[in-house]
């Protein structure tokens, strides 16, 4: 009789529970946006996370991910468990070859260079604002383009695999304006990195942030607040790039996620 008066209360706490809301597929690589009830606290995989005012939270899928994500929601000194399994993706192999071996293999001197390179973009990608601009929906970053390049595409240079692409490739001509997808805040901003050459990375709250490489001119500092639709530079081809392009890349802090979860 205990156990089942027990089982009841178990039962009806969890109902009066609000009901959570969550846009975005539950797959490998996707952008999840996650609606509760404000003042609730949420867990992703027994991670704290943030939650808005507003009751809005975010998180991410990383590529390869096997196992199913598990959601605790704590609300009023109640808590739900919810978990949600993760669908598996098949991606695309890309093969480039008669590339100058210098663009397949860096050679050993610049190595502190990209060490030094990735300390910076690991930095800016480790903010975790109060921001939730992510809760509104993204733009296209140029007008007109042609997708040349995939997220989780496993490329392949001059026959040696490389690791995956995390991004989206947008090819149009050299100079064409790039648009903020986004309110932000601009994290990062170097004209010349090694494997990215002008990049720059806005942060749009609650770890979710937006990486924009092999730019021609950037128009943007650290520290500036922009706005969706502002022209923060243009399309170039500097860094390891094979011709002009945009690389856009999507994370939730460490974790990359596929920016084609946020566009479309």
């Amino acid at each position: 009789m205990k156990f089942l008066l027990l089982f009841l209360i178990i039962i009806l706490n969890c109902q009066n529970l609000s009901a959570v809301e969550f846009l975005g597929k539950f797959e490998q690589g996707s952008f999840i946006l996650g609606k509760i009830k404000p003042n609730s606290k949420v867990k992703i995989d027994n991670k704290k996370i943030r939650v808005s005012k507003d009751g809005y939270f975010a998180f991410g899928l990383d590529r390869d991910r096997k196992n199913n994500v598990v959601i605790i929601i704590q609300e009023n000194g109640k808590t739900k468990t919810i978990e949600k399994q993760v669908l598996k993706r098949k991606y695309k192999i890309q093969r480039i070859d008669g590339l100058p071996s210098k663009q397949v293999t860096p050679p050993p001197e610049v190595y502190d260079r990209i060490k030094k390179d990735n300390i910076l973009i690991g930095k800016a990608r480790s903010i975790d604002t109060p921001y939730d601009f992510f809760k509104d929906k993204f733009i296209y970053p140029i007008d007109k383009y042609i997708i040349t390049g995939v997220y989780g595409s496993q490329r392949i240079l001059n026959g040696k695999p490389r690791r995956p692409h995390y991004g989206i490739d947008f090819h149009a001509p050299e100079g064409t304006p790039v648009k903020a997808m986004m309110d932000g805040e601009v994290t990062l901003s170097e004209s010349d990195m090694y494997f990215t050459g002008g990049t720059i990375i806005f942060d749009h709250g609650h770890g979710i942030s937006t990486l924009y490489m092999h730019m021609k001119d950037i128009h943007v500092k650290v520290g500036q607040k922009i706005k969706k639709g502002d022209i923060v530079g243009t399309l170039g081809q500097s860094g390891r790039a094979t011709g002009p392009h945009l690389d856009i890349r999507l994370n939730w802090f460490d974790v990359k996620l596929d920016p084609a979860s946020i566009l479309n």
